[in-house]
């Protein structure tokens, strides 16, 4: 059994990363969140540390607009240093847009590596 709380950690990363719209909040929970040199794979291309991190979500909140934010989608699993927890996306109160699943490796309670998995539409 791990001592990562999984499901704490991914969700802070949803919440205070890629649902962050202030650039100097989303630096202090990504130096916080993530190891030193992290590396985001997303279904276009990978991602490498915490100032391109910062970049996507950023770009990906202007890009869907001031009401649009992800959210948890059950409670996360994971062990032995790998996390995932399943997110749905849209409108506040409005229809869900997109959903997937963040997939995570661990090194010590930081994420290295994270997987963005898209569900097919």
């Amino acid at each position: 059994m791990s001592d990562i709380d999984h499901d704490r950690l991914l969700r802070s990363n949803l919440q205070r990363v890629f649902n962050e719209r202030n650039p100097e909040h989303r630096a202090q929970a990504l130096s916080e969140l993530y190891v030193d040199d992290p590396v985001m794979f997303e279904p276009d291309g990978v991602v490498t540390g915490r100032e391109a991190i910062s970049a996507v979500a950023g770009k990906l909140l202007d890009q869907f607009g001031a009401n649009f934010s992800f959210r948890p989608d059950g409670v996360a699993l994971g062990h032995h240093c790998l996390g995932l927890l399943r997110w749905q996306a849209g409108p506040d109160g409005g229809p869900v847009a997109v959903t997937g699943s963040d997939a995570a490796e661990f090194s010590g309670d930081r994420i290295a590596r994270l997987w963005v998995l898209l569900d097919r539409q």
